[in-house]
């Protein structure tokens, strides 16, 4: 599910370390879709980031990982 941006830079990182991404397939509802969409302009207008739809699956697994005390 690839956005063909180079994603060591940008989409909300900043934490001092690069991400080690790989690309996968995901099938979603469409309500899904438009609601991660409208949140990842949200956050490109509040954070001045290129946030989009890959960047906000990884903070939405990242948080259900974490709910679920799998990452921390």
């Amino acid at each position: 599910m690839g956005c063909g941006h180079d994603h060591r830079h940008g989409h909300g990182e900043g934490h001092g370390h690069e991400e080690e991404l790989r690309e996968v397939t995901v099938t979603l509802e469409e309500e899904q879709i438009e609601a991660l969409e409208e949140m990842a302009a949200e956050y490109r207008q509040r954070l001045g980031q290129d946030w989009d739809l890959s960047a906000m699956l990884r903070v939405a697994v990242g948080h259900f990982l974490t709910k679920m005390g799998k990452m921390t």
